[in-house]
C-alpha cells in the first residue's frame, strides 16, 4: 500500500472518530417485508411480463379482458396493470398466470421497513481494512462507474455525498425529488460511495464512483417508508436504462418476486449487477436461489455471522454489516447495523472492479467476486456466507489480471416447444433451451428465415403470432449468441399453421398496414436494445414486408406480422437517434412509424 493511501486512511478514521461525539444515533437495518403469504399488496394493480414477440396490441387485448390498463416499465417488457375497482387482484393474477403469452403475473406486494438492531458500538471504519479496500484503492477508487441506490432517497446536502451525486429519479411519485424521507438511503449511499480523500467523515468503498439516487418508497402514516415490488422493479429498470452498472436494493422479502428478478436480469443483460440484502431475521429465509442478483448476508469484525443476519441457500456472498460507520440524514455520521449495509459494501467492491476493468461483463465481475471471497463456514458455498466474505483487494487484483479467453465455441440451442409437425394457431408459446461455455447473451427466434423476436435473459421464451404467416408448414429456428459473437442454431422445427381464414372477397386493397414499434419507447437506451415491431393488414399479415431502419440505414427486413432486431448501442454515437419501420402489403400499400431515443 502506498504512503499516500495510508495517510488518507488515517485522515478519514481520525475525522470519523472526532465526529462520533456529534452524532451517536443508530440507523435502520435492511428494510424488511413479511413472507409473501402474509404481506400486504397494492389494491387495484398487478405486475405482468409479456413473452418476447407479443405485440402491444395483443397485450392490450389480454389486459382489457379484465378491464385493465397497462403501463410499461422503462425499456423492459414488464408492465404494471391498473385494474378497475371491485375486481379481485388474486383472481386476475391466477387467470393471467395461465396465459401462454405471459412469462408471469404477480401481486404487487408491499415491502415494509423494520427497525434496526440497536447496538451501542460506535465504531471506526473497521470494515475498510477487513475487506482489504486500501490495497484496492491503490489502483482504483471507482471513477467512471455509477452505483444506483434504490432506497428512501439520498440527502444531497451531505458533505461526504454531494460531490458524488448524479441526477436520479423518484419512481414512487414520478418526479425528480430524491430527497431522503427516512434516512436509510443516505446511510446506504455513504457505505457504498462516500467521497474518499476529502479529509472528512467516512470512506465509501468506491469513493470516486457516482451515486444515482432512486427513491422507491413513500412515507406512510406511521412514519415508515414502505416500497412495492413495482417501484423496486421500476427503479432497477430506470437505473439500467440510464447507465448505472451497479444497483443496490437494501430491502428484503423481494428475492422471490418475479418482477424484481426480471428487472435484475434486464440490468444484467446490459452488463450490470444488482445487490440485495439477505435480511435481519436471524433465520433461514427459505428462498430459492436465483442468478438474477447477488444476495448478501452480514458478518462482524471477527468474520462471524452477525447476530441478526438471515441466511439460506439464496445467499451468494457475505460482507461486513455490524457497526458500519457511515453518513446519516442529519449531515453527520453514525454506526449502523444490518444486511442493509453488507449489501452496499459488496456493491462498492463491484464498482471498484468495474472501474479497474470496464470491459468486463457483469457475469465476469460476479464470478471473480465469488472466486476471490474469503471462504468462511463450511467449505465452498454455504447457506450462511455464500461463497464467502467479500475481499476487495483480491477481487480488484483478479479483475485487473483477468484475460478474456479466446472463445471460439458456439452456443447450443434447441426448441423445446412446440414439437415438430404439431398443428398451431393464434398465439404460440415457444420455449428454447440455450447454453454456452461462457454465457448466452441473447436468443433470436426465426420463422421462415425472419427474426420475429429476441430474448436476452433466460428462461428463453417467446409468444409467436402464427397469423403472421400463411397457413401450412412454417419453419422455426432458434439462434443463440454469445459475447464473442459466436452463433449456434437449433434444428429446424416445422409446424403446421392452421388458422381460420376469412372467405370474404376484397375487390381492391387500398388500405395500408397498421404498424407499431413495441420496443424501444421514447426515452433513454444503452447497451443491447431489443427492437421489436409488429404489423397487421386487412388482407392478412402473411403478405406484409417489413423493413427496419436506424437513422435512415436499413438494418433488418422480413416477411410477416413481426420483426425483431438486436441493436448494440455501444457501437452508436451518443445522442438522439431515430428508429423507423415501414410495412408494405402485397398490394403495395405502405405505412411508416418512427420513435426517437437518446443513446447514453
Amino acid at each position: 500500500m502506498h504512503t499516500a493511501t495510508n495517510a488518507f486512511t488515517l485522515r478519514k478514521t481520525a475525522a470519523a472518530l472526532a465526529l462520533a461525539g456529534l452524532s451517536a444515533s443508530f440507523g435502520h437495518a435492511a428494510l424488511a417485508a413479511p413472507p409473501a403469504a402474509q404481506g400486504d399488496f397494492a389494491r387495484g394493480r398487478i405486475l405482468i411480463e409479456a413473452r418476447a414477440g407479443l405485440s402491444d396490441a395483443e397485450l392490450d387485448t389480454l389486459v382489457k379482458a379484465h378491464g385493465g390498463k397497462r403501463r410499461k416499465l422503462g425499456q423492459s417488457r414488464m408492465q404494471v396493470v391498473d385494474l378497475p375497482p371491485g375486481l379481485s387482484e388474486e383472481d386476475v393474477v391466477a387467470k393471467l398466470s395461465r396465459r401462454p403469452e405471459l412469462k408471469f403475473a404477480e401481486l404487487d406486494r408491499k415491502v415494509q421497513p423494520a427497525m434496526a438492531v440497536n447496538d451501542p458500538y460506535i465504531g471506526s471504519a473497521w470494515h475498510i481494512g477487513k475487506i482489504g479496500a486500501p490495497s484496492a484503492w491503490d489502483s482504483t477508487q471507482g471513477s467512471g462507474i455509477t452505483i444506483a441506490v434504490l432506497d428512501t432517497g439520498v440527502n444531497a446536502a451531505h458533505p461526504d455525498l454531494k460531490d458524488r451525486l448524479v441526477p436520479g429519479f423518484n419512481v414512487q411519485d414520478n418526479n425528480t425529488d430524491t430527497s431522503d424521507l427516512c434516512g436509510h438511503g443516505t446511510a446506504v449511499a455513504g457505505t457504498a460511495a462516500a467521497s474518499t480523500n476529502n479529509a472528512m467523515g467516512v470512506a465509501g468503498i468506491a469513493g470516486a464512483a457516482r451515486i444515482m439516487p432512486v427513491r422507491i418508497v413513500y412515507k406512510d402514516s406511521t412514519g415508515g417508508c414502505p416500497a412495492y415490488f413495482s417501484t423496486i422493479a421500476s427503479g432497477i429498470t430506470y437505473a439500467a436504462d440510464h447507465g448505472a452498472r451497479v444497483a443496490n436494493v437494501s430491502f428484503v422479502g423481494i428475492a422471490g418476486s418475479s418482477a424484481v428478478k426480471s428487472a435484475a436480469r434486464y440490468m444484467k443483460s446490459k452488463g450490470g449487477l444488482v445487490f440485495i440484502s439477505a435480511g435481519n431475521n436471524n433465520i433461514d429465509e427459505n428462498v430459492v436461489p436465483d442468478t438474477a442478483f447477488i444476495i448478501v448476508s452480514s458478518t462482524d469484525s471477527y468474520d462471524a455471522k452477525s447476530s441478526f443476519s438471515s441466511w439460506g441457500s439464496f445467499v451468494s456472498l457475505a460482507a461486513p454489516g455490524t457497526g458500519i460507520w457511515t453518513t446519516n440524514n442529519a449531515l453527520g455520521y453514525s454506526a449502523w447495523n444490518g444486511t442493509s449495509f453488507a449489501s452496499p459494501v459488496s456493491a462498492g467492491v463491484a464498482g471498484l472492479m468495474m472501474a479497474a476493468r470496464p470491459d468486463l461483463s457483469g457475469e465476469q465481475v460476479e464470478s471473480l467476486l465469488f472466486k476471490t471471497a474469503v471462504d468462511l463456514g463450511a467449505a465452498g458455498r454455504d447457506p450462511v456466507f455464500g461463497y464467502g466474505r467479500v475481499n476487495a483487494a483480491a477481487a480488484v487484483s483478479a479483475a485487473r489480471a483477468f484475460v478474456n479467453p479466446v472463445d471460439a465455441t458456439a452456443p447450443l440451442a434447441a426448441i423445446a416447444a412446440p414439437l415438430g409437425s404439431s398443428s398451431v394457431s393464434g398465439a404460440v408459446a415457444v420455449t428454447v433451451n440455450a447454453s454456452d461455455n461462457v454465457g448466452v447473451t441473447r436468443v433470436d427466434l426465426k420463422v421462415n428465415g425472419t427474426v420475429v423476436a429476441t430474448n436476452s435473459a433466460a428462461p428463453y421464451s417467446f409468444s409467436w403470432n402464427s397469423a403472421g404467416v400463411a397457413n401450412g408448414m412454417a419453419n422455426l429456428v432458434a439462434v443463440a449468441y454469445d459475447a464473442a459473437g459466436n452463433a449456434g442454431s437449433s434444428a429446424t422445427v416445422a409446424v403446421n399453421v392452421a388458422n381460420a381464414t376469412a372467405t370474404t372477397v376484397v375487390a381492391a386493397d387500398t388500405a395500408a398496414p397498421v404498424v407499431a414499434i413495441n420496443n424501444p419507447v421514447a426515452g433513454t437506451v444503452n447497451g443491447n436494445v431489443a427492437v421489436s415491431v409488429s404489423a397487421s393488414d386487412n388482407a392478412g399479415a402473411a403478405g406484409i414486408r417489413t423493413t427496419l431502419a436506424i437513422d435512415g440505414l436499413t438494418v433488418a427486413s422480413g416477411q410477416g406480422g413481426s420483426l425483431s432486431y438486436n441493436w448494440n448501442t455501444k457501437k452508436t454515437k451518443a445522442g438522439t437517434h431515430t428508429v423507423t419501420v415501414t410495412a408494405r402489403d402485397a398490394a403495395g400499400n405502405a405505412s411508416t412509424k418512427s420513435v426517437s431515443v437518446t443513446v447514453r
